[in-house]
């Protein structure tokens, strides 16, 4: 079926077995709650957010580290806007550039050149922070900086793939009976990726664009695919079935698979990337950087980012924290949760 009112027709009225889909994409969770898709589903079929932000799921020890560097002499840390805000263990770079911390906010990776070239002297950290996605921007970053010779830019990485920890979260029988599957990241990674694991938990994936007719087409075919370990694209306009090879070649080269630490999940094998051996001189110190055991009192951010409970069900949500006062890493991104929740109302 590709007529969206008989698709949202039979959305709304499904009562068959209940479906839990989980949007792995911080993206699609800001869409569905932007274009109120919850209200024209049936009750049967639940929507729970995933843990597709990248800066929700960067661990408190990489915000803590970024903080202590911003301190240094003669140095700035550079960081997409999202990061200014996102707590660590005593604090945020926000807090850091308030007291005097040099911290600047920049729209791509690039923007860094600039200012390094202009201040040759001082040594400029990026917070490469993200998943498959923003992967390839770093890299071509790195490819600039060793073309021209720049001494003087360094990354501090928290760089995660999305695969391992979907199957981290299958493993650990997450109340899930359905994946939305990244678009954003099935661009570059492939529709292939999610294929071993939809075989071996017999549980569908769908990858979706962000307009509200490609989420619902998506949902109804996840919905019809229930309890089936198959992978269907329904973003065939920018997904393919091996994704962008130029990408994933250019992430080979300069990076390599690692365990990482992921804000409320813990540890999961391989699902990070690192600089490798011959380009460790670019690390800022990223190898390591674990710590994740502090958190606001009360703050239910680890619950939310692997669908144990919905931001609405966490005590502080608009009350002590919303997306002006975030105290959990969840309200903080416009790709975060909680922020799409309340701002959107959706309940």
């Amino acid at each position: 079926m590709t007529d969206i009112a008989g698709i949202i027709k039979y959305l709304s009225e499904y009562d068959g077995e209940p479906v839990r889909i989980m949007e792995v994409c911080g993206s699609h969770t800001a869409a569905i709650s932007k274009s109120g898709i919850p209200d024209m589903i049936s009750d049967n079929i639940k929507l729970i957010s995933g843990p597709g932000c990248p800066v929700c799921v960067t661990p408190i020890a990489y915000v803590d580290r970024l903080i202590e560097l911003s301190k240094e002499p003669d140095t700035v840390i550079v960081t997409f806007g999202d990061m200014l805000r996102i707590p660590g263990s005593s604090g945020t770079l926000s807090l850091a550039k308030g007291e005097g911390a040099r911290v600047e906010m920049v729209y791509g990776p690039m923007d860094t050149i600039p200012l390094a070239k202009a201040e040759p002297d001082v040594t400029f950290i990026f917070a490469a922070v993200g998943f498959e996605t923003t992967t390839p921007a770093y890299a071509l970053l790195i490819d600039r900086i060793i073309r021209d010779n720049i001494k003087n830019i360094r990354l501090l990485t928290a760089i995660k793939t999305m695969p391992p920890a979907i199957e981290a979260m299958c493993e650990k029988g997450a109340n899930v009976d359905a994946f939305l599957a990244p678009g954003h990241v099935s661009v570059v990674s492939g529709c292939k990726v999610y294929r071993p694991i939809a075989e071996k938990y017999s549980i569908p994936f769908g990858v979706a664009g962000f307009s509200p007719e490609e989420l619902l087409l998506a949902i109804y075919g996840i919905v019809s695919h229930r309890g089936q370990g198959v992978v269907e694209n329904y973003y065939p306009s920018v997904v393919t079935e091996n994704g962008n090879e130029r990408a994933k070649e250019l992430i080979r080269k300069y990076f390599k698979p690692a365990d990482a630490t992921w804000r409320g999940m813990g540890n999961i094998k391989g699902s990070g990337l690192l600089l490798r051996e011959e380009y460790a001189w670019l690390d800022a110190g990223s190898d390591g950087l674990c710590l994740d055991d502090k958190k606001y009192p009360a703050c239910r951010c680890d619950e939310v980012l692997t669908g144990k409970c919905a931001p609405t069900q966490c005590p502080l949500f608009g009350s002590v924290c919303d997306p002006v006062h975030p105290k959990g890493a969840c309200m903080v991104s416009e790709e975060g949760s909680c922020h799409s929740y309340y701002l959107n109302r959706r309940k």
